[in-house]
C-alpha cells in the first residue's frame, strides 16, 4: 500500500512563502505524474500544477509565476514552493500522485494553507 504523506502548510501573512512537502511511502513503487490540487471552503478540487518523472510541469493560470513545482524521483517526493501568497490562496492543499505501472492515482490527506491579509 502506497500512502502519500504530505508537510509544510500553515499559517503566513500575504505575500509571504511557504514550502509543501508530499513524500510516499510504503511499497516500492515509481509516479510517472505526481502534482498538487487544493480545495478552499465551498469550493470545489482545483487543479495547482503536476511535474512529469522527466521534468516537465504545468501549472494553472491563478499560480503560475508564483508557485514553482519540483520532485526528487530518487525520494518519491514532490515539492511546491508558494512565494506571494494570497489570501486566495487559503485552502487545503492535496498531494497526488499517479502510478507508473497501474495508472492508479493516490492522494495525500492534505494540509491546511491559511494566508491572511
Amino acid at each position: 500500500q502506497v500512502q502519500l504523506v504530505e508537510s509544510g502548510g500553515g499559517l503566513v501573512q500575504a505575500g509571504g512563502s511557504l514550502r509543501l512537502s508530499c513524500a510516499a511511502s510504503g511499497r516500492s513503487s515509481s509516479f510517472n505524474v505526481m502534482g498538487w490540487y487544493r480545495q478552499a471552503a465551498g469550493k470545489q478540487r482545483e487543479f495547482i500544477a503536476q511535474i512529469t518523472s522527466g521534468g516537465s510541469t504545468n501549472y494553472a493560470g491563478s499560480v503560475k509565476g508564483r508557485f514553482t513545482i519540483s520532485r526528487d524521483n530518487a525520494k518519491n517526493t514532490v515539492y511546491l514552493q508558494m512565494n506571494s501568497l494570497k489570501p486566495e490562496d487559503t485552502a487545503v492543499y492535496y498531494c497526488h500522485a499517479r502510478d507508473i505501472i497501474t495508472d492508479y492515482v493516490y492522494w495525500g490527506q492534505g494540509t491546511q494553507v491559511t494566508v491572511s491579509s
